[in-house]
């Protein structure tokens, strides 16, 4: 869970620092304020950069793999991203059953608030709903705190008025994020999650590229990330998550890996 007291990670210490060096070099020595601004625009490059980086901890915690101990344990964490969609979701659940396997759903708000029913259903077959958004916004990464915060909160009560169960995770749309988000997740008791690896399955229908992406180097401790909503079509039409996860359940199986939620 976040630490009780709130600070920014050694990055940010230092991109603070430099801009306060900037200003006063700029305020004390006119002649040297060029220099001052391309420091300052040099370091907003990098910050930018790293919040286009999902697996970054640079801008603060960040989980990409399971705890050491569920890693020795062999347990995988399987977790489908966008939903629910009445569509996709109802025959994704049918599949997590068949195998007796565990995931976890980084749901859109606004889709639990109009799925409210497919939203109790993902929890009473055992599965979590975590926070992925109120509306997944594609400028979610360039929110300033006060609408970030929105959004996560309202999220949140969206999912807790559907579920009964107040999300303990979240996963930043589309991964990307800006150096307020670790502030607002620790206000609203958040961890951030992202991933070992993921499929890139939304953009790619062909079952068995995103199986080698998933199953690459495949062991104990990693956070899987596919998709039920915004799923890539195959050649037949078929969400590709539909033909990707079967064959993964049956993989982790027979390496004698376990699915967990947390």
């Amino acid at each position: 869970m976040p630490p009780a007291t709130w600070r920014p990670t050694p990055f940010l210490q230092a991109s603070l620092a430099i801009h306060g060096g900037a200003i006063a070099v700029a305020a004390t020595t006119p002649s040297l304020m060029p220099w001052a601004l391309t420091t300052l625009l040099l370091d907003h490059a990098l910050v930018a950069a790293t919040g286009l980086w999902p697996r970054s901890t640079w801008l603060g915690p960040n989980m990409l793999r399971l705890p050491e101990a569920a890693a020795v344990r062999g347990e995988v964490w399987i977790t489908i991203d966008d939903g629910p969609d009445p569509r996709i979701t109802p025959k994704v659940l049918e599949i997590l059953e068949r195998h007796r396997a565990r995931a976890s759903f980084f749901c859109i708000g606004k889709h639990v608030t109009a799925h409210a029913g497919l939203a109790r259903e993902i929890v009473a077959a055992g599965h979590c709903i975590e926070n992925h958004s109120e509306q997944h916004r594609h400028n979610f990464s360039v929110l300033g705190p006060r609408a970030m915060n929105d959004e996560i909160a309202r999220a949140q009560d969206s999912i807790e008025n559907a579920t009964g169960r107040r999300p303990r995770y979240f996963r930043a749309p589309a991964g990307l994020r800006n150096p307020f988000l670790d502030y607002v997740l620790h206000k609203q008791g958040l961890q951030l999650v992202s991933w070992t690896r993921r499929g890139f399955d939304t953009r790619e229908g062909d079952a068995e590229v995103v199986m080698r992406r998933l199953t690459r180097d495949l062991a104990g401790g990693d956070i899987l990330l596919l998709h039920d909503a915004h799923a890539a079509r195959t050649t037949e039409g078929r969400p590709v998550v539909l033909d990707v996860l079967p064959r993964l359940l049956e993989r982790l199986a027979a390496e004698r890996l376990t699915t967990v939620t947390l």
